[in-house]
């Protein structure tokens, strides 16, 4: 953006909080602007060179939520936030030690899980799962459940469909896993934008913090790199491969924070547990330090039934105290040489892996929940996110372990 255009945004700004009537600013108050804003591409709040007064400048949604004494939280789809499943999942954080709700609004396919205005560029990419998102907000609120918007970010079968050349592909088609899911290109700022935009609205909804899921390559990436067409941005220098796809996965992520700096929200991403044992995951471009730095809190999924043999445990999902016990210890020691560390908050597992096969897998039930949550206590790891996909929770778990 130019002078010339910086000076009219800050005019138009101006302007606007005068006829909105929010708060001004003068020499002598300290408090950053507050009001009803949409912050749109054209008028970017917080570049450096910006004055002062204009770089403190923070959006409030009107909704009102504060930081639990940690989180502890369940991940909610977009049907069972909209559907006569809500209702129980409500209860179930208000007559527990459960405060937080990890809510789709991105989907694993790419949907918006809600439907924004019919002008928006993103409607056509929405279903109608949250008929009410206002109503939703304010019901949490109401109940002081702190809320969470989950954003899938690469894997958007939804995107690369419609934009091919965002996507990769593979005999002129979109390539697809064997799941029959796409995936978008990190290395395209375009997709960082569209992504981050839909972050944008999701902290104007009244979201207290934006978490980032698929913030990778497609698994296995490092054996299609040369089979696959795909764009790589400016990414074009002579380093290698590897180091290309971890830059541009970090890179995203220090651009969404930056970028969501002036709404005030925290953000986080979710991380393969097994990128805490290693310098970095060469095929998905995840390395957790770098993108720990760049990010408020860190949620590696630390599923004991998605590992394989591993710290010296064969069976992994047998075993959900020691698998997590283990890695505990090791996430601390990555965390505890940053100077800055983020707070950790993994995802543990209450669902069954019979997927698995016979001997391999147990049922999880309230022992085997308790047993992931104690060793993160013991660990000095006080918060952490449920997982069922099907939002089918656990009864009668004592999540504070009093």
């Amino acid at each position: 953006m130019g002078k010339c255009k910086r000076v009219v945004s800050l005019l138009v700004l101006v302007l606007v909080f005068t006829f909105i009537g929010t708060e001004k600013a003068s020499a002598e108050t300290e408090q950053p602007l507050t009001g009803y804003l949409h912050v749109t591409k054209q008028v970017q709040l917080l570049e450096r060179d910006w004055p002062e007064k204009i770089a403190r400048f923070t959006f409030h949604s009107g909704f009102t939520f504060e930081y639990p004494d940690a989180v502890r939280g369940i991940f909610v789809t977009g049907h069972s936030a909209g559907g006569a499943r809500f209702e129980s999942l409500l209860e179930l954080v208000n007559t527990t030690a459960l405060n937080a709700m990890v809510i789709d609004v991105k989907d694993d396919h790419g949907y918006l899980t809600y439907r924004p205005e019919e002008d928006s560029p993103f409607y056509e990419n929405s279903q109608n799962m949250i008929k009410n998102m206002e109503e939703l907000m304010r019901t949490l609120e109401e109940n002081e459940v702190y809320p969470i918007a989950r954003i899938v970010v690469f894997k958007d079968s939804v995107l690369a469909k419609q934009q091919p050349e965002l996507s990769f592909k593979q005999n002129g088609e979109v390539w697809v896993n064997r799941r029959g899911e796409a995936f978008v290109n990190p290395f395209l700022e375009e997709v960082w934008e569209y992504n981050v935009e839909i972050a944008k609205m999701a902290a104007e909804l009244g979201f207290q913090e934006i978490q980032f899921d698929y913030v990778r390559f497609p698994e296995g990436f490092e054996t299609r790199d040369d089979i696959l067409d795909y764009g790589v941005g400016k990414y074009t220098d002579g380093e290698d491969n590897v180091k290309k796809r971890v830059d541009a996965v970090t890179d995203f992520v220090a651009y969404a924070r930056e970028q969501l700096e002036p709404y005030d929200v925290d953000v986080s991403v979710d991380i393969f547990g097994y990128s805490a044992t290693i310098s970095e995951a060469p095929g998905i471009g995840q390395n957790f330090t770098r993108i720990s730095e760049n990010v408020d809190v860190i949620s590696s999924m630390i599923y004991p039934s998605h590992w394989t043999p591993y710290f010296g445990i064969d069976k992994p999902d047998l075993y959900p105290y020691e698998l997590v016990d283990a890695y505990a210890k090791v996430e601390n020691e990555v965390l505890g040489a940053m100077d800055n560390p983020p707070t950790s908050r993994p995802w543990i597992q209450d669902f069954t892996a019979s997927y698995l096969g016979a001997g391999n897998y147990k049922v999880y039930g309230k022992a085997e929940v308790e047993a992931q949550i104690r060793a993160l206590y013991e660990n000095g790891i006080n918060e952490f996110l449920l997982w069922n996909a099907g939002n089918s929770y656990t009864q009668g778990v004592n999540y504070l372990l009093d």
